[in-house]
């Protein structure tokens, strides 16, 4: 198949990159904003044309998440807009499309883990955009899946992991939220459930993933302080309302793999040996 990959600069993306090299069965396209600009249609419907294009996975997205809520045109434009035009861009073709979600989609007040069935109540502008790209991509385009994910990392770009490891080094101590829960995700995970999904073949639907368990991110931190071997940095648990951010966030976003690990026959890693693994890469 040849495949469209968006968005190749970031995290995801890159390591969809590096997993391509053992999928050599398929063509891959790796674009980033200099090789096409998701947010113009013409562009787009030129490209997944040209290059005959099967399948599209969109890694692109605004993830600034309290930028977005000023920045909400910007936001709209490639979180929304932009994947219903790869969408139906794809559907031309007769071809399939994986588009990227978020655990935003839900507000966080249930308490136990969110089901893809749940109905989607987003808090934020980020997470309004985002569950409006769902329903575009699948109103465009027949044979598209859905993946909601949460709290990714990897040894690419910026995130939390990065952040906590700079930081632990750098400060004496650190406050960190400890009321909101949820899951990490290994983003090499994913882009490898990504790759499994693409050569068993697509099945049509909304899906959820992350790594297999659940903690807090003061917990989080606590343990890649731990496995980074910082010990000079007192990390101390704080209140969301310690800390107001220009946009509200899930006090609890657990996401239900049952379905993914069913259709796809996935076997996911837990949160802490997936952390080790991407530590041991940062030290490389």
């Amino acid at each position: 198949m040849k495949i469209l990959i968006t968005g190749c600069n970031g995290q995801l993306g890159n390591e969809m990159q590096l997993l391509e090299k053992e999928n050599t069965q398929h063509t891959w396209y790796n674009t980033d904003v200099a090789e096409l600009d998701i947010t113009n249609q013409l562009a787009v419907e030129q490209f997944v044309a040209e290059k005959k294009i099967d399948g599209i996975v969109n890694c692109a997205a605004y993830t600034a998440v309290d930028k977005a809520e000023d920045n909400k045109e910007l936001c709209t434009s490639l979180n929304t807009v932009a994947p219903a035009y790869l969408a139906a861009a794809v559907e031309k073709r007769g071809g399939w499309m994986i588009q990227i979600s978020t655990d935003y989609v839900f507000n966080g007040t249930k308490h136990t883990p969110y089901v893809e069935t749940d109905t989607p109540c987003p808090d934020s502008v980020y997470g309004s955009t985002k569950l409006a790209g769902e329903l575009g991509v699948q109103k465009f385009c027949k044979n598209s899946v859905i993946i909601r994910t949460a709290w990714m990392y990897s040894s690419f770009g910026n995130n939390f992991v990065k952040t906590m490891i700079r930081l632990g080094k750098e400060k004496e101590q650190l406050g960190v939220i400890f009321d909101q829960i949820g899951t990490p995700t290994y983003a090499r995970d994913l882009a490898s459930a990504i790759m499994t999904i693409i050569n068993k073949g697509i099945v049509p639907g909304v899906y959820h993933f992350s790594n297999e368990g659940v903690i807090s991110w003061y917990d989080f931190t606590k343990a890649i302080h731990r496995i980074a071997g910082i010990t000079s940095c007192r990390v101390r648990p704080l209140h969301t309302d310690e800390y107001p951010t220009p946009a509200s966030r899930p006090h609890y976003s657990v996401l239900d793999k049952t379905k993914i690990k069913a259709t796809f026959g996935l076997d996911i890693p837990y949160w802490e040996e997936s952390l080790e693994e991407c530590i041991a890469k940062l030290k490389e």
